[in-house]
């Protein structure tokens, strides 16, 4: 049931977001005129730099997770952790209502770590990375409030802002007290009422999860960790402001950044699959806040010039954040470290990783994760 509830939600997101950007008739011969003045010899090095801070990029958000599984005593050398990483990306990306989330921490089962554990240590990177975006799009757009500004844009920044600080204190009381937080959660879900047993085995791998919190306490590799992620944001937002100067979007560098974070927060939503139309129509929101409301384009409405080459750099700049991440979970999947068997024991370990997502084994396999007792769907 919950599978089908995210799954009409992701679809249901993509039906929107596809009405909401796509184009009419008129506006497709812009978009092609768009396309059409890019000119190869100017274009390059905004390309060229595009995908030089891909790269830093995919390196800071890969290596920076040693640092949230350096407390529960686990280090992944490099090569495989870029690996791993790599098609955990991939498939956040491709599959629908974030169900790819699961399959980095499936990965590391075979490294010493349980994959509810290594669930934990996602959520925490999820929602310290959601804290920091959410700040930098706070700044952004206290720095462009006035009368003119949209009404929308400050109660979003605010909401975004507390929904990922109170997530973070939910997790400093979590790992304070695991044994309570686990116990209400249990109690919240009515499960103890239906079936004890299953409830039980939950509160087991809530705790595991919990566990996975651990490097709110260890303040050198939380620093460590933090300092990583704003290294990795800022490049994003940067690749985001010199992908928009060569669409000759006179976009500043804090534009860039804001609507980086804008569409980072956009896709913590239920996501479409691949993201498509989300990450178009989040991005001409984020653009319209510095380049004018002429970046947006109602439906039925005629849509101006800067409509359609706003659109053309949005579309590009999914295009090319795909392909990067196609290729990248390729080249994960064609390293030694990771292979097609170790994505099919992912998916198993994904299922026990995630509570109330299981049903119950007829007996227990044995091994050494509590969730070892839980036979996946």
């Amino acid at each position: 049931m919950r599978l089908a509830i995210n799954l009409v939600l992701s679809f249901g997101m993509l039906a929107l977001c596809l009405w909401l950007v796509w184009p009419g008739t008129h506006e497709r011969t812009q978009l092609a005129e768009a396309f059409g003045r890019l000119e190869w010899a100017t274009f390059a090095p905004y390309l060229s730099g595009f995908l030089a801070l891909q790269v830093v990029v995919h390196v800071c958000r890969s290596l920076r997770w040693n640092h949230l599984l350096a407390p529960l005593g686990v280090k992944v050398p490099a090569g495989p952790l870029l690996a791993i990483s790599s098609v955990g990306f991939m498939a956040i990306l491709a599959l629908p209502a974030r169900l790819g989330e699961f399959v980095r921490p499936g990965l590391l089962r075979r490294r010493g770590i349980s994959a509810s554990s290594a669930l934990g240590t996602v959520a925490v990177e999820r929602i310290v990375d959601g804290l920091m975006i959410s700040l930098f799009v706070f700044g952004a757009f206290y720095a462009v409030r006035g009368p003119g500004a949209p009404g929308w844009m400050m109660p979003t920044a605010y909401l975004a802002l507390g929904i990922f600080a109170a997530a973070l204190v939910f997790l400093v009381f979590a790992l304070w007290r695991p044994e309570a937080t686990a116990r209400s959660c249990v109690k919240l879900s009515l499960l103890p009422r239906i079936s004890p047993r299953a409830a039980a085995v939950i509160e087991t791998k809530l705790l595991a999860m919990i566990s996975g919190f651990a490097v709110l306490k260890d303040l050198r590799n939380l620093v460590a960790f933090c300092a990583w992620s704003l290294v990795y944001w800022i490049a994003n937002g940067l690749s985001v402001w010199i992908l928009a100067r060569g669409f000759e979007l006179d976009l500043s560098m804090m534009g860039g950044l804001a609507t980086m974070g804008l569409v980072a927060v956009g896709i913590s939503l239920p996501n479409s699959p691949g993201l498509v139309g989300q990450f178009q129509w989040f991005t001409l929101l984020g653009l319209s806040l510095y380049l004018g409301a002429g970046v947006m384009c109602e439906q039925g409405e005629a849509c101006s010039a800067l409509h359609a080459q706003a659109l053309a750099f949005a579309i590009a700049n999914h295009l090319l954040q795909v392909a990067w991440y196609v290729a990248m979970g390729a080249l994960g999947l064609a390293s030694p470290w990771v292979s097609m068997d170790d994505l099919r024991l992912a998916r198993r370990a994904a299922g026990d990783a995630a509570p109330g997502g299981e049903k119950l084994a007829p007996a227990a396999r044995g091994g050494d994760d509590p969730s070892d007792a839980i036979a996946p769907r």
